[in-house]
């Protein structure tokens, strides 16, 4: 994997800017028509970028929350939401 370093922008990115780079880089992968070294090289990329977007994603699921309901179906409150890993 390349040097995290090489990625620095990465961090900075939105969930959705690096979701559609990412896509651009898969399209491009399964095209065939880059070269082997340029391949390496946006792979790398690719890879940085599906963690960015893992770990965005974990930030999120984090912070939702689950409505609680009485017996009547009304709202009583919030509760963490219990996401399986």
């Amino acid at each position: 994997m390349a040097d995290t370093s090489e990625h620095a922008d990465i961090k900075d990115m939105s969930f959705e800017q690096a979701l559609k780079e990412l896509e651009a880089i898969v399209d491009r992968l399964e095209k065939g028509d880059v070269e082997l070294e340029a391949s390496i090289l946006i792979y790398e990329r690719g890879e940085a970028l599906k963690a960015h977007c893992d770990s965005l994603l974990r930030k999120a699921e984090a912070k939702v929350e689950k409505i609680s309901l009485n017996a009547n179906n009304q709202p009583t409150g919030t509760e963490p939401l219990d996401v399986e890993d």
